[in-house]
Parts: C-alpha cells; sequence; structure tokens
C-alpha cells in the first residue's frame, strides 16, 4: 500500500485541528436593523437569536453554547428567540434544560433534529415536549406580550408541519400587532409566506454552511450547498429574514470558515435592511 505524502497528512491534521477550534470559537454579533413600519416606541428593542445547539454530540459547539448563554444573559436582551435543533442526544437534555433557566424563559421552537427528521447517524431525539417551566415552546402557535406598551406578537412553528406543509403561520399572524416575530427552524418558510405576513422571521438549520471551501471572491458551503439564504439578514417580501448562523455542529464536529454565532437584533423604525452578512 503506498503511504500518502507528508505534506498532505500534515495538512489534512492541520485541517482537522482548524476545524475543532473553530467549533468553539463563537462569534457574538450586535446588528442594527432597521424595520419598514416599525412603531417608534419600539426603537431600540433588543432581540437575542440563538439557534443549533445540538447539544449531547461530541463537539466544541458546547462550548460555543455555554458562551452564547453566558453572553446574553449578561446582556438581558427584552426578547430571547431559540429556532431549534436544541438537543443531538438525550444525554444533552439536562444541559439544555439548565442552559434555558439561564436565558430567562425564552421563547423556542423545534428543529428537524429535536423530533428525528435527520439524516445524522448519531442524533437521536429527546423528550422536550415538557419546557413550561424552562421556556415558552411554540408549537404552531402565537402568543402576544405587551413590550414598551404595544402589542408583540410571536408565532412559531412545528418542524414537522412544516415539512409536511400544513404551518398555519399565516392564519397566526395577527395584522394588528405592532411587531409580529416568526419563529421557524427553516429559512424556507420566507417563500411560502404572502408579501408583509411578518415583520421580522427568525430561522437557523443551515450552520452558516458548517464547513464552506474558500475561493476568489467567497466561498461554497459544503451543507445545503444551493440555499439561497445560509447567514444573516436577507429582504423577504413576507419580512426581514435572520438566520442564524447557529451554535453546534452535526454529522462532523468541525466547523470550517463558518464560526457559531449568537446574534442580537436591535431594531429601529424606519428603512429597510441590508440583505448582506455583515
Amino acid at each position: 500500500m503506498r503511504r500518502l505524502p507528508a505534506g498532505l497528512v500534515a495538512a489534512a491534521a492541520a485541517g482537522l485541528a482548524w476545524g475543532t477550534f473553530e467549533a468553539g470559537w463563537l462569534r457574538r454579533r450586535v446588528l442594527e436593523l432597521e424595520l419598514p413600519g416599525l412603531h417608534p416606541a419600539l426603537d431600540g428593542l433588543r432581540i437575542a437569536h440563538l439557534s443549533d445547539f445540538h447539544l449531547g454530540a461530541p463537539s466544541r459547539g458546547r462550548v460555543a453554547t455555554e458562551r452564547a448563554v453566558e453572553w446574553v444573559a449578561s446582556r438581558q436582551p427584552e426578547l430571547v428567540c431559540v429556532t431549534g435543533d436544541l438537543v443531538s442526544h438525550p444525554r444533552g437534555e439536562a444541559l439544555f434544560r439548565a442552559l434555558l433557566r439561564r436565558l430567562g424563559r425564552p421563547y423556542v421552537v423545534l428543529g428537524n433534529h429535536d423530533v428525528a427528521l435527520s439524516r445524522d447517524p448519531f442524533s437521536r431525539a429527546a423528550e422536550l415536549d415538557d419546557l413550561r417551566e424552562e421556556a415558552v415552546l411554540l408549537r404552531d402557535a402565537a402568543v402576544e406580550l405587551p413590550l414598551r406598551g404595544r402589542r408583540v406578537q410571536l408565532v412559531g412553528l412545528d418542524p414537522r408541519s412544516y415539512r409536511r406543509e400544513w404551518s398555519r403561520a399565516a392564519e397566526l399572524a395577527d395584522p394588528g400587532a405592532d411587531l409580529r416575530v416568526l419563529l421557524c427552524h427553516f429559512p424556507g418558510i420566507a417563500r411560502r409566506l404572502a408579501p408583509g405576513a411578518f415583520d421580522l422571521i427568525l430561522a437557523g438549520h443551515l450552520h452558516g454552511g458548517q464547513i464552506a471551501i474558500p475561493y476568489p471572491g467567497g466561498k461554497v458551503p459544503l451543507t445545503h450547498p444551493g440555499a439561497p439564504e445560509v447567514a444573516g439578514l436577507y429582504r423577504s417580501p413576507a419580512g426581514v429574514l435572520h438566520v442564524s448562523p447557529g451554535l453546534g455542529t452535526t454529522l462532523v464536529p468541525l466547523r470550517f470558515l463558518a464560526r457559531p454565532e449568537v446574534t442580537e437584533l436591535v431594531l429601529h423604525a424606519g428603512g429597510t435592511c441590508d440583505p448582506s452578512l455583515s
């Protein structure tokens, strides 16, 4: 059997070491976001967006997740939203519940890994139906909460109804609310909704590509390479879409040119958002 060239072996080892390191190298990002028609009383409203913890899988994504929760807890935003793929194996459930308690009962939707809709052979669904003490779990449901004296509505979709195209997001949306926010694990929901259905749509799922191959002027994500929205802010007729790069990993415990991220969105009245990834 021919031996691999030493340079190739060294490059592979360096790549694995970097990918392992990057999986825990958290980016803490604050994005200023202008929303057309936002009520002036809600100007400056801060929303923390976290996604894709994948707890229970052996990965430095756990480090990134714990640091992200610590950062959010220290900043005390007015809303905390978590958009699915929370636990990749039941052994991560205890830590997940402890982290939710640190976030002060956030608003949560499930992802495909949470309900065993995954190609990852190492993923196992956990029992997350009883999060009443730690979070507000939205499964094709809506809640309204008063913030700064205005009506803010949150709508959350279940991943199973999304996959079967049974989601009732448009029916749940309240056109009279001062701010309508949709939580869905999958960014593709924005293409299924009528124009103006929501003011803000929060999603995850794609991990920013998780492993990307660079080329002059850009990079190609290896996971979901054809996805039109991979990470960041995008214009959408249905509402401004924020796709979180997420915090954990799946299939392999590596990230490459796709750092884990926790994001704080600061809402402002007027204008349109910059659709490019900052």
